[in-house]
């Protein structure tokens, strides 16, 4: 019982008020859907509540970040899948489905930490590998003493970003990383 009342701790209480305004009570400011998808992807627990009710909203709140993301990014959630969950809406296994979905994600990105470990570990010993990380790492650093940064209008600066928020241009360089690791990883695959 102790150790839940302290996981329950670590959890940040965000409040949703009428004005579709979310307040983060632990660093008493107001927050967009964009800092609840980046304290999802650092892995921070939280919890959504209606600021009228106090009903635990968590659930709609992820479900309307996704679809932020499937509008104005990449999307990754093939039409197919989706056709094939909406068709498991009021289907008798509807009740499996979500302990599944979880298991596979879980089982996705335990893989996922397994494959980064092993490219990690076959650079670590593969000095050839190390000495192009590093020419590489050189080389964007003498790129960008000479490319100067161009903000779009509507976006924030480096200068401008709060501690610990993430611009659109890191997002934008963070993404193209990604895309790179899985080109290479693809590779690797072949």
């Amino acid at each position: 019982m102790a150790e839940n009342s302290g996981a329950q701790d670590d959890t940040v209480i965000i409040k949703k008020y009428a004005n579709r305004r979310l307040y983060n009570t632990r660093s008493s400011s107001y927050i967009t859907l964009d800092h609840l998808a980046t304290m999802t992807r650092e892995g921070i627990d939280f919890k959504v509540l209606d600021a009228k009710t106090g009903s635990d909203i968590t659930h709609q709140i992820l479900t309307q970040i996704i679809m932020d993301e499937e509008t104005n990014g990449e999307q990754i959630l093939p039409v197919n899948f989706l056709r094939q969950l909406i068709g498991m809406y009021g289907n008798s296994m509807q009740s499996l489905l979500p302990q599944y979905l979880e298991a596979s994600m879980e089982h996705f990105r335990a893989n996922q930490v397994k494959l980064h470990k092993a490219f990690e570990e076959s650079i670590g010993n593969n000095p050839l590998a190390k000495l192009a990380q590093q020419n590489m790492a050189m080389f964007k650093a003498a790129t960008s003493a000479f490319i100067p940064i161009i903000d779009k209008p509507g976006e924030k600066s480096d200068e401008s970003a709060a501690p610990g928020e993430t611009t659109r241009d890191e997002l934008a360089v963070l993404r193209e990383q990604m895309a790179e690791m899985q080109r290479r990883l693809d590779s690797l695959a072949k």
